[in-house]
Parts: C-alpha cells; sequence; structure tokens
C-alpha cells in the first residue's frame, strides 16, 4: 500500500513529544490540513523506567560521546515501541528528546533518526523541526505556537490569549486570533519565560528519591525564600527582550540558592521561581491577554497554579476547561507541524523564534521503494 503523502485535504498526523521533564514519551493523532484542526484522534504515554530516565538525564548538555549514543537508543526504542500502537495514520512527528540548546553558539541537539523510524514503522516521518530555524538565525524554540494558533481558532476565541506550557522550561505563546495566519506579523509572540517543572523534579530526585513532587504537596509544607526569589530574578535573561530562548539547565544554579533550605521551603521556593518567571514574561505582551490557558505537567501542581493566579491579572485555567487535552498538546503540536513541514508551510516565523525570515524546518523521510 502507498504511503505517499496527499498534497492536499485532512491528514491524519500522529505527533510523538518527549519533553525536558524526561518523564516519557507523549503520542497523539490529530486531523488537519496543516491550517485548520479537524479533529483529534486517540493518544497515548509511555513512561520511561528508571534507568532510562538516568541515561537520558546524563546525556544532559552533552552534543556527543557514548553518554548521547545511549540517550538516542534508549530515545528510538522508547519511540518506536510507542508509535506502534497506533494505525491508519498518514504520517508521523518526531521531535526527539532534546539533549542540549544554545542556539547561538553549537546549535540546537533532538536526537532520533527519523529516517530510521520512518523504515521500522512503515511510514512517512517528519524530523529535525528546529535545525532550519536555527540556521536561519532563530531561536530554534518554541515550535508549538504555530499550533497554538491554530487552537485559538479552533475554540473559537475572540480576544487575544496566551498559552502557557509548563514542562521542563516554561514557555508563553500571545496569540491574536483576529489574524487569519500565524505568519502575519502581530499574530503571535513566543518565548521561553524560565525553568518550570525541571529543577523541582531535580531537586525531588536528588534529596528524596522521587521523580516530581506529586499534587505539589512537598512546596506545600514549606514557605518561599524571599532572599533566593529575588536573586533568581535579578538574572539578565528577565529582563532581555523577546524572543529567546532557554536550555533545560541554564538555571541550574537554583538549586544552589535553596541548598541550605529544608525540603519544604526550597521547593516552596523553586516553585515560586517558576511562577515568579511567568509573572515576568507577561510584561511583554503586546496587549493584556483575556486568559491563560495552561498545558503541560505543570498544571497538575496547585501550589503552583495558585502561584500563578495570586501573580497574574488576567484568569488562569488549565487547557482543558476549553476542551483541549493539556498532556498531549504538545505531541499534538509535531504532528500538527509535521503537516505544515510536509505541504511546504512554514513552522515559525520572526515573532514566534527571532528567525530571519519565516521558514518550515524538517525533514521528510519516506519508506524505501515509496
Amino acid at each position: 500500500m502507498s504511503r505517499a503523502i496527499a498534497k492536499t485535504g485532512v491528514l491524519r498526523a500522529l505527533g510523538a513529544m518527549s519533553g525536558t521533564s524526561l518523564d516519557g514519551v507523549d503520542a497523539a493523532v490529530i486531523e488537519t490540513d496543516g491550517h485548520h484542526i479537524a479533529g483529534f484522534g486517540p493518544s497515548r504515554y509511555s513512561a520511561y523506567d528508571d534507568s532510562a530516565r538516568s541515561q537520558l538525564r546524563a546525556a544532559l548538555g552533552q552534543w556527543h560521546g557514548a553518554e548521547v549514543e545511549a540517550a538516542t537508543q534508549v530515545v528510538e526504542a522508547a519511540h518506536l515501541k510507542a508509535l506502534q500502537e497506533f494505525d491508519a495514520v498518514d504520517l508521523v512527528g518526531f521531535h526527539g528528546q532534546t539533549l542540549a540548546h544554545a542556539p547561538r553558539l553549537q546549535g540546537t541537539l533532538q536526537v532520533g533518526d527519523g529516517a530510521a523510524l520512518s523504515e521500522a514503522l512503515g511510514r512517512p516521518v517528519v524530523w529535525d523541526f528546529r535545525s532550519d530555524d536555527v540556521a536561519m538565525g532563530g531561536e530554534g524554540a518554541p515550535l508549538a505556537p504555530f499550533f497554538h494558533f491554530a487552537c485559538a481558532k479552533y475554540i473559537q476565541a475572540s480576544e487575544p490569549l496566551c498559552f502557557l506550557n509548563l514542562g521542563g522550561v516554561g514557555n508563553l505563546t500571545y496569540v491574536d486570533p483576529g489574524f487569519e495566519t500565524p505568519e502575519e506579523a502581530g499574530a503571535l509572540l513566543a518565548f521561553d519565560t524560565g525553568p518550570a517543572n525541571a529543577p523541582l523534579n531535580d531537586l525531588m530526585q536528588a534529596r528524596l528519591g522521587q521523580p516530581f513532587d506529586e499534587g505539589g504537596r512537598i512546596a506545600s509544607s514549606g514557605r518561599v525564600e524571599t532572599g533566593a526569589l529575588e536573586l533568581f530574578l535579578a538574572e539578565p535573561y528577565f529582563a532581555k527582550m523577546p524572543p529567546k530562548s532557554l536550555d533545560r539547565n541554564d538555571f541550574s544554579e537554583m538549586i544552589d540558592l535553596v541548598s541550605e533550605l529544608n525540603d519544604g521551603d526550597a521547593m516552596a521556593t523553586l516553585t515560586a521561581m517558576c511562577a515568579a518567571s511567568v509573572a515576568q514574561g507577561m510584561q511583554h505582551c503586546p496587549t493584556p491577554p483575556g486568559q491563560v490557558l495552561v498545558t503541560g505537567g505543570g498544571r497538575h501542581n496547585p501550589v503552583l497554579m495558585e502561584m500563578l493566579r495570586v501573580s497574574l491579572d488576567c484568569p488562569i485555567q488549565p487547557v482543558e476547561a476549553v476542551g483541549l487535552d493539556g498532556d498531549m498538546l504538545e505531541a499534538q503540536a509535531f504532528g500538527y507541524l509535521a503537516v505544515r513541514v510536509a505541504r511546504g508551510l512554514p513552522t515559525s516565523c520572526p515573532g514566534t523564534t527571532g528567525v530571519r525570515a519565516c521558514v518550515g524546518g524538517g525533514i521528510v523521510s519516506v519508506p524505501d521503494g515509496e
């Protein structure tokens, strides 16, 4: 059976995302023509085991070497296992696993061979979404904003709003749904706000041997150390105008700021740092948004969500409140972007990554013989 990608009409795309929280692989089907969302299909989460998570953590910040090779094998095996569970899809959007991100220096590194995955799955795979953006002067991140624009249209938003993704790193997308297309000047503004779950998870793992602070239980038992919070907010990154992006470990010194605090106070302070960085970022919005819709694992942390509600001047709620799936939004995004790449449409623009001109980044790999 031919697996050629249709040039027009709605496609069923399977997107996959393994984020910097290092929790596992999200995979989700989306139906789209590359412009509009026609519907959503099944989804699946496949958690990394402790061994896989340790190998990925050991490779963070590395550009080559044995650790990177081991992490690559983990990523490819986990994705193949997860993606084989789906059928009746036209193509796959494979993000891979980000190990290092320094767009103005070495570049950006997402491990995982999309061509090999395409052969194993017998389906077209779109991958390496970030390299072309970086080559054209962009940050290579965040990449979900074009999908956020489509989501705003899908929920029939009538006024500007923000999507806030709280993964390992936090990123914010300001959307003005009054524009027709995402690449129009003024339709989007996007950037990384600061660290989110990554330092929280790292502290929990280092001190208590737990992957994350479930339900914000540890943070809720402590008090925020305001001196440490003020030192954190003095970092030059927060005064920098967007577009801007971060590597997962760019704020690793956060852990040092709370090293002498007990577990509860340390977690409360790190959580406050995450919320404060979002509040700082909101100042860059062209106009006050009508609401903030939160996606990613951070929305499950009631302490963090309450800190955000206190800090922001507009309603804030999980994306589920408007009928979207906050656990799978990033995976759906890369399915959506895969269709855009396959059809020659842009996936980033000056307002989202600072790239010099609109670019559709990605490689399309098709199984041999098709």
